[in-house]
């Protein structure tokens, strides 16, 4: 028998099964706050809990709960937090999101487990103790998402209350329904996830053998019948008997930029470089000409990023490299952006928060063959290199198009477009 079908009463979900309920969202869950405490707080062992920084880990897919999001609190915490314990089939939403997108975040309760809500964060609990996988998964749609969204208050940090949580609408399906979507799409988006972390070791493969290819070339060079001697440097091994090494202060000008945090914009993966019309065009720029740049400190420390050109402004905790003398800067550039970070790897510049310090990169050795052979060299990894960067974009491309699908597919059976058999 065709399913029969009625108005959802909202314009861009259309029709939805005519057996389903739409109904306020608060109608089906009660809301509350989760424990208040910071992260000095916390401890190896204990209660777990879960707060706002876990709900939106990357780790997070939303419909199940990862052990490796648990976090954990000493019992003078939970004390007095019985409300904030949380069972099975139970909610944990950030209470505040740095972009719209992350609105709506939450972690689903899938196990029987001692657990508690932690900071920042908003329970949702069901009237009705049962199992709520269906609405883990109806949670990840933008028919519920958008009405998040568009109450959300805050202009860097958006704010989600409870109030806001509550102010929503659900749709719910009979239970036996919700049972059997939430089966099927537990099926499917595990075979998806698969293929998902599939394609995401091949990029790392990908991504290693960039590094060795490079590392191959710029120590060993492309001869591979080349007389080689011992370097006497461990992490460098054995380079051609004619090349020659220098340190990277006899053979560049090594500086800091002058921008302030606040002036500091996003430009690809670190911030503090800037180069846009009102740099072009104004006297708001720190360097003009050709730079090698690379991260002081910070997560990523030692990471040249960027060879930069014409007028541009860079963050006093960029060292920019310049005044090259008899070295082909792209040979250099390849040289140091796969052995610096090695070095600093390996623990030689180790602190509470990792740094590069300046003598550190003033000693830096570098390998150096004839101009011609560098260039020769630099043309070859500027080909490999693009060729290798493509098969990621490739890869990478096909991880959007399976996430896109996962959420489609999610999206079509939550809201009845498509009925499970």
């Amino acid at each position: 028998m065709a399913r029969e079908y009625k108005d959802s009463g909202i314009e861009w979900i259309g029709q939805i099964p005519k057996e389903w309920k739409i109904v306020p969202f608060k109608a089906y869950f009660t809301t509350g706050k989760g424990l208040s405490f910071t992260k000095a707080d916390l401890t190896p062992q204990g209660h777990a809990v879960v707060s706002y920084g876990q709900v939106h880990s990357k780790v997070n897919t939303g419909t199940r709960l990862d052990n490796s999001l648990l976090r954990y609190i000493p019992d003078s915490i939970t004390e007095n937090g019985e409300s904030s314990r949380m069972n099975k089939g139970d909610f944990i939403f950030a209470d505040t999101s740095e972009d719209l997108e992350g609105c709506g975040n939450c972690v689903y309760v899938d196990k029987d487990i001692e657990l508690y809500a932690g900071y920042h964060s908003v329970t949702a609990k069901p009237k009705v103790q049962y199992d709520n996988k269906f609405f883990a998964y109806y949670f990840q749609t933008p028919c519920w998402r958008s009405q998040i969204r568009s109450r959300v208050t805050g202009i860097k940090v958006y704010s989600i209350s409870q109030s806001i949580i509550n102010k929503t609408f659900i749709f719910v399906p009979p239970l036996s329904t919700q049972q059997k979507i939430a089966d099927y799409l537990d099926k499917v988006c595990d075979e998806l996830d698969e293929m998902v972390a599939l394609q995401e070791t091949i990029i790392e493969e990908l991504k290693a053998y960039k590094q060795s290819v490079i590392t191959e070339a710029v120590t060993r060079g492309l001869n591979p019948n080349a007389s080689m001697r011992n370097s006497g440097i461990d992490w460098i091994g054995e380079i051609p008997e004619h090349w020659q090494m220098k340190r990277l202060k006899f053979m560049c000008e090594i500086q800091t930029g002058n921008q302030d945090t606040q002036d500091a914009e996003q430009d690809g993966v670190y911030p503090f470089y800037v180069r846009s019309p009102k740099v072009e065009h104004s006297n708001n720029y720190s360097f003009e000409g050709e730079g090698i740049l690379m991260a002081g400190d910070g997560v990523g420390a030692g990471r040249v990023f960027h060879h930069a050109f014409g007028k541009y402004a860079v963050h006093q905790r960029v060292y920019r490299l310049s005044s090259f003398d008899d070295i082909d800067t792209t040979f250099l550039f390849h040289y140091i952006s796969n052995l610096f970070c090695k070095v600093m790897d390996m623990g030689s510049a180790q602190s509470t928060v990792p740094s590069v310090r300046l003598p550190m990169l003033q000693n830096f050795v570098v390998c150096i063959p004839s101009i011609e052979e560098q260039q020769h060299i630099a043309t070859y990894l500027d080909a490999k290199c693009s060729e290798i960067e493509s098969l990621i974009a490739l890869k990478q491309a096909k991880i959007e198009e399976l996430k896109e699908y996962k959420k489609s597919v999610i999206y079509e059976y939550v809201t009845g477009k498509k009925e499970v058999y």
